[in-house]
């Protein structure tokens, strides 16, 4: 059975496989099913609503069941900013040493460096169903970028009861408390039917 991973982005796609373990079930990335849109636009204001409308346009589009993520940073001192433009915070298009970049402009001379990132999962059926579950990893924003591993804003966050930041960890330890983790944990979870009864069958 198949899954579509409405993603584009390797690295996303690679951490999801490492901590969803379904051997029932082969994961496959958007660039992996013809006639998908190019993009959707993300214009809802919150995670759940940006998770949601991935995972149905492009089960509408692919006829396959569907798990799409939005994720993003959430910095206290900012108001919860770049949020939902976590990837587009510095402008379009979306630019990792910009973004944090700015971010570290936004930050100089703040001592409240509180930051979680979020990760809304939504899982979608052909049949017009669609689920969602919630992860987050608390932790601050360091004073510097450390670390040449992970993606985005991971040299910049440093998850509470660690002095490394996310793009030092190996792999494996932020694949276990990272914010998707505990997204994927939830939904391995909440999920447990509707993977036996109507996916992996």
């Amino acid at each position: 059975m198949r899954i579509l991973v409405a993603t584009r982005n390797q690295h996303k796609l690679e951490e999801i496989r490492a901590i969803l373990k379904l051997p029932e079930v082969d994961l496959v990335g958007a660039d992996e099913v013809p006639g998908l849109p190019e993009d959707v636009v993300e214009d809802a204001a919150t995670f759940e609503g940006n998770a949601i409308k991935k995972a149905r346009a492009l089960c509408a589009a692919g006829g396959l069941w569907t798990l799409a993520d939005d994720s993003g940073l959430e910095v206290d001192a900012l108001g919860g900013q770049p949020g939902v433009r976590s990837a587009r915070y510095a402008g379009e298009p979306g630019n990792t040493a910009a973004n944090n970049a700015k971010l570290m402009r936004a930050l100089e001379g703040v001592e409240n460096r509180r930051a979680r990132f979020r990760c809304v999962l939504a899982l979608a059926s052909p049949a017009g169903g669609f689920w969602t579950v919630d992860g987050r990893c608390e932790g601050r924003i360091g004073l510097a970028a450390a670390g040449c591993g992970g993606f985005g804003y991971d040299p910049l966050f440093i998850p509470n009861g660690y002095e490394l930041t996310f793009a030092e960890l190996p792999a494996g330890d932020k694949n276990r408390i990272s914010h998707r983790a505990a997204a994927l944990a939830a939904a391995a979870r909440e999920w447990r039917g509707l993977w036996m009864t109507h996916v992996v069958e």
